[in-house]
């Protein structure tokens, strides 16, 4: 290469900024001794994973990125080089001076932004997706600077370039501008210690050992793996009850054995039952199953009676199996069930004892690990929390909700890192990367900006999401599509229609992540809290609002919402409205479903069919777009519970009815019948179906008078059974 052009390096590297803002005068290093200390870079540089390095063949620097294994002779611009159509590097940019970093990499919020304006104030101007708070985005700068910043930039000479337009988001999920109009009194805030990532890091571990051990114990005392998502649903119905300290592990329990990792595990012995399409897999599912009730009633302290019972049926149905076949597939699986109506329940017997070991025994180990944590949570504290509660206010005024605060103070966040790899941001701290795609971390950084009030600068706000992101996959596990059935979402044409139905501005069960409104209740106050989140909806007490509710799948957390709900509208006169959304289940019915069909606040029921409608993906900030929607194979009910004041104001009439309903059908049939003047076609195998949702939007809305506490049109139905929850994910 020329004398010019290696004198421009030189130039270049003297005029590189360092972390202070001050221009640094060394030139490149004279020699290969020097590669120990070289001259820094600037730290939205160092972020995105560039380091400057000294060539001894050449006798120059280069510049090498170690998340991307790119190399520079040039200093690096950021978001000028598309690694993909320049993989040389030739067509990269002079370099500019860089900006000064704030705090933990995070950029200055505008003067304007930094005026008081209230979380619930009704004359928010609407702010649109834009660019992440990260100075590592590429091609992009940091927020205004300070004036001493830019006096520096302007007597610093660079190549004039134009402002890169701000990121936005190509599909948006969710409407931050709609304002609530749930009431709530006024409390105080809550004693739970504040996120740090050295801690979630421990959880995360401490979490991953704690499914190993699961694994382990199911494996060695039945032979089985453990259900799927069984540990998940573990965690959400321990919730329900839970009053320990820590967010995520039970650690105060009554009764310690769980009803839902016990009926889950039972289910599975003695193998699990799988489904079937074919006749053969129908015959060896009814042998080994034959086989592994004889074996097991053989190896365990089972009573006489027992052993007989089981041993005659297992016996006759091998035999029979070796005479007959030209059996059907139908003949197999009646069969397969008349042998688990006679073996089954002494097969639950001598099992009994080590299901319950196993669910003593996880139980106990997470509240051993729930003490850990929480000692070493308290040691990372500058100021221990207080041993009491903060007492709520002696006359609580009638407020509109605000998001959970905590009583604790934050302690200084260590620093986490943050890159880009096309759309995706991928979060790094101690070697452990969480991504989300670029349209949600923008979304996040609209709710933190709402909401977070300790953090003015977002100093925090990059160790915060990394915390988020941690936290529920922790929950949810890391295995493909695991947990996604736990923490769906409703279409965003149905939260359209809500709101413009029935007023509906606040979501029960959501998460920073899958939330369509500004305000949502969570599982997680302690960090989802600076995201928006009111808290726990079990622990959340409206005076009035329209709420929409979908719940996780779990059958205890269901019930429990239906008592919470109950207890709500009839302590309050004030209109108070929620549309709930579960799955149909028929077979057998749950008990959720029962008590709201059966509820004096049932105001009207509406049932959408499987397979003609779609929920959206609980994955989807990580997951592709063409992977957001997914049509649901079992039937959901739409249970409007209102109380007379509510009913007045937000009636379910047949007009609303009908436009809820379209909302619900999928973005393929919604587009065709819109499209046309007349009506959608219909296959003659759904028609039945889709006259029976016709009959069922055009029902008359019930008032509280004629209202028999028994509208249950479809007791014949049938649908997916709380075994199968999760097949249809």
């Amino acid at each position: 290469m020329s004398s010019d052009s290696q004198g421009s390096v030189k130039g270049e590297a003297a005029m590189i900024l360092s972390p202070s803002g001050s221009a640094s005068s060394q030139g490149p290093p004279p020699s290969p001794s020097a590669i120990a200390k070289p001259p820094e870079l600037p730290d939205e540089l160092v972020q995105a994973g560039w380091s400057k390095c000294w060539s001894r063949r050449e006798n120059r620097p280069y510049y090498f990125n170690r998340f991307t294994n790119q190399s520079l002779w040039e200093v690096p611009v950021l978001g000028q080089h598309d690694v993909i159509s320049d993989p040389l590097g030739l067509n990269a940019a002079p370099a500019e001076g860089g900006d000064n970093n704030h705090g933990n990499g995070q950029r200055k919020r505008r003067s304007s932004e930094e005026q008081g304006v209230g979380p619930n104030s009704l004359k928010r101007t609407k702010v649109e997706p834009t660019t992440p708070i990260s100075p590592s985005t590429p091609g992009l700068k940091p927020w205004s600077s300070a004036p001493e910043d830019k006096q520096t930039q302007s007597a610093t000479p660079t190549t004039p370039s134009p402002a890169p337009a701000p990121y936005r988001p190509s599909v948006i999920y969710w409407d931050l501008d709609i304002q609530t109009n749930a009431v709530i009194r006024e409390h105080a805030p809550a004693n739970l210690l504040p996120p740090h990532p050295e801690i979630e890091l421990q959880r995360a571990q401490l979490v991953t050992k704690l499914r190993q051990h699961y694994h382990e114990l199911c494996y060695q005392r039945e032979g089985i793996d453990p259900p799927r998502e069984s540990f998940n649903r573990w965690l959400l119905e321990r919730k329900v009850i839970d009053k320990g300290h820590d967010p995520l592990l039970p650690s105060d329990c009554e009764p310690v054995i769980s009803p839902s990792m016990f009926r889950e595990v039972m289910n599975d012995i003695p193998i699990r039952l799988s489904r079937i399409k074919y006749k053969e897999e129908a015959r060896k599912l009814l042998f080994k199953y034959a086989e592994a009730a004889k074996k097991m009633i053989d190896s365990r302290n089972a009573s006489p009676e027992s052993r007989k019972v089981v041993k005659w049926n297992a016996e006759d149905t091998m035999s029979w199996l070796r005479r007959d076949h030209s059996a059907s597939k139908e003949d197999y699986m009646d069969r397969l069930e008349h042998l688990r109506q006679q073996c089954g329940p002494h097969v639950t017997a001598v099992a009994k004892d080590s299901v319950e070991g196993i669910c003593s025994k996880i139980y106990q180990l997470s509240a051993e690990y729930s003490r850990r944590l929480r000692h070493t949570h308290l040691s990372l504290l500058q100021d221990p929390p207080p041993t009491e509660a903060c007492p709520s206010p002696q006359q609580p005024r009638l407020v509109y909700c605000y998001p959970a605060r905590l009583s604790v103070s934050s302690p200084p966040l260590p620093r986490v890192e943050l890159h880009f790899e096309n759309d995706v941001a991928c979060l790094r701290f101690r070697g452990e990367m969480v991504k989300v795609n670029r349209g949600h971390f923008s979304k996040l950084e609209l709710l933190y900006r709402y909401s977070c009030i300790d953090d003015p600068r977002f100093e925090k706000f990059l160790s915060r999401v990394w915390c988020l992101l941690k936290r529920y996959q922790e929950m949810f596990g890391s295995g493909a599509n695991e947990g996604t059935g736990l923490q769906g979402a409703l279409p965003v044409t149905v939260f359209e229609a809500l709101n413009r139905q029935f007023a509906v501005s606040f979501e029960c069960f959501a998460s920073p992540l899958n939330c369509y409104f500004k305000q949502f209740c969570s599982a997680f106050p302690d960090i989802d809290g600076f995201f928006g989140s009111r808290g726990p909806f079990l622990s959340f007490a409206p005076v009035s609002g329209s709420f929409e509710a979908n719940p996780p799948f779990c059958e205890e957390l269901m019930d429990a919402m239906v008592t919470h709900f109950e207890e709500l509208l009839d302590q309050s006169s004030e209109p108070l409205s929620f549309i709930i959304f579960v799955p149909e289940w028929r077979d057998p019915v749950t008990p959720a479903l029962t008590r709201m069909e059966g509820s004096r606040f049932l105001r009207h029921q509406l049932n959408v069919p499987a397979y003609e409608h779609e929920y959206r993906s609980g994955s989807q900030h990580v997951c592709k777009r063409d992977e957001m929607y997914y049509r649901a194979a079992h039937g959901t009910a739409v249970l409007f519970l209102q109380n007379n004041a509510g009913f007045t104001k937000w009636a379910p009439t047949p007009e609303r009815l009908a436009e809820l309903t379209a909302a619900f059908r999928p973005s393929s049939l919604r587009t065709s019948s819109l499209s046309s003047p007349g009506p959608a076609h219909i296959s003659p195998e759904n028609k039945d179906s889709t006259t029976m949702t016709c009959d069922r939007t055009q029902s008359s809305v019930m008032s509280p008078e004629i209202h028999d506490g028994n509208n249950n049109n479809n007791n014949n139905d049938s649908g997916s059974s709380p075994q199968d929850k999760m097949a249809a994910v």
